[in-house]
């Protein structure tokens, strides 16, 4: 069954380009021109991902973001004019996975979206749970918790704490993780990197503010936590 991609955008132009740029990959693509009524699109498609543009007409492409990230782990990429703008940090700290700056080529779109929807990390390993810290992840039902309590992570999220679980004892620099969690063949914004790990550590850590599961090494990049 064909993927089912969600694009908020109100440029005609870029959604028609996009639509036949995704759909010549055998996506099964659907539209919306507006953040308003975007959350109820979502609702209503169920899409396995949403490309969501920042400047949008009634409501931006961030609250939208806000939104969806309230009620799915949808992975989400943010369309976006400049590389350098806020835009970009406040949508990947309202739940965007990742982003694309305009204009973009299509081959590059369609990267992001296969590595978006490509399987979880854990099926890499044949270990049925992994522990960091206090936490137990399920590579199987792909769920983490905290004794008996469930922690609410996105595929993403997920994806890069169990990189760190893996192997406790090695250190990755942001650019490792760049590759092996986002799938990027290339130099890319660490800024991806930077923010999800806040992003996990707000829902991980007792103390955010104290790390203990997702630790940082200094110079370098980031860790599992021996705790």
């Amino acid at each position: 069954m064909a993927h089912k991609i969600l694009v908020v955008d109100d440029d005609n132009a870029l959604r028609e380009m996009v639509g036949i740029v995704l759909e010549s990959e055998g996506f099964d693509v659907s539209y919306h021109d507006a953040g308003s009524g975007a959350l109820d699109k979502f609702n209503e498609i169920a899409p396995d991902l949403v490309l969501l543009d920042v400047m949008l007409p009634g409501k931006d492409g961030i609250a939208v973001c806000g939104e969806i990230r309230s009620v799915s782990g949808t992975p989400i990429i943010m369309l976006t004019a400049k590389t350098e703008s806020e835009d970009v940090v406040r949508g990947l700290e309202a739940g965007a996975d990742d982003y694309v700056v305009k204009p973009f080529e299509p081959n590059v779109l369609t990267a992001r979206i296969k590595a978006r929807l490509r399987p979880l990390a854990s099926e890499s390993t044949d270990e049925g749970s992994v522990t960091i810290g206090p936490l137990t992840l399920d590579t199987v039902g792909h769920e983490v918790r905290r004794g008996s309590e469930k922690l609410s992570l996105t595929p993403l999220e997920f994806n890069l704490l169990l990189t760190l679980a893996l192997k406790p004892r090695q250190v990755f620099t942001r650019e490792m993780l760049l590759e092996m969690v986002w799938g990027y063949q290339y130099k890319a914004d660490t800024r991806l990197v930077n923010v999800h790990v806040q992003r996990l550590r707000s829902k991980v850590e007792i103390d955010p503010d104290n790390p203990q599961i997702v630790t940082t090494v200094r110079g370098i990049g980031y860790k599992a936590g021996t705790n």
